[in-house]
């Protein structure tokens, strides 16, 4: 840069001397930003140190750290939800017109499920594949119980399982009280095809055999 004359000169150091102040001042703010986040993050130890009380560091066992593939997430939430939905949908005033009455209890059949099916399910035709027993067990719980048995049971493909509803011989009066409402409340669930009172073996009139729709 060629220098014309005195004036010129003396602003060229004017401006040399502004820019270096500038830059003094930018470092002192640099420090006195350090220094505080160096205080804040002491203050933040000691904090921790006076909560936590004494720490020793882990012994190093020499053990590599593998990035092991998580499982998927559980949708827990929407099961809770579909699982209350379900039994919000079971109701005991309902009057199955469907029921078809049998030598010693009732059976249940949905339209176009021929009566064969209900003589096989007498029979043992199809295996046992998952139980719920609901002795000890009120109306509420029973419900919630059942609604998310069956939900679970169809969704891992199970096609033939047992309900346990008791028979009534620890109740008053000595009389089933879940036995009328488990048989109400399977008619209106959509992943029952049909269900028969067990044979002796298997609960007899304490039991029911249940027939889920494939999946």
């Amino acid at each position: 840069m060629k220098i014309r004359s005195l004036a010129e000169l003396g602003a060229l150091r004017e401006a040399v001397r502004s820019a270096e102040r500038a830059a003094a001042e930018q470092r002192q703010r640099e420090a006195a930003q350090r220094r505080q986040r160096e205080r804040q993050v002491q203050a933040e130890h000691q904090l921790f140190a006076r909560a936590v009380g004494l720490v020793h560091p882990l012994r190093d066992r020499g053990l590599a750290e593998l990035d092991l593939p998580r499982p998927p997430p559980l949708p827990r939430q929407r099961e809770l939800d579909e699982q209350a939905a379900l039994a919000a949908t079971m109701s005991d005033e309902v009057t199955l017109e469907s029921l078809l009455l049998t030598d010693d209890g009732l059976s249940f059949r949905r339209a176009g499920i021929g009566p064969d099916v209900v003589n096989k399910l007498r029979r043992g035709h199809w295996a046992l594949q998952g139980q719920l027993d609901l002795h000890g067990h009120n109306r509420d719980q029973a419900r919630e119980l059942l609604a998310s048995f069956i939900r679970d049971s169809h969704r891992r493909g199970m096609r033939c399982v047992r309900v346990v509803h008791g028979k009534g011989n620890g109740s008053p009066g000595r009389q089933p009280v879940l036995k009328g409402k488990v048989q109400k409340w399977l008619a209106q669930c959509a992943e029952v095809i049909a269900f028969a009172q067990a044979t002796g073996p298997q609960g007899g009139a304490g039991a029911l055999v249940v027939l889920l729709a494939g999946s």
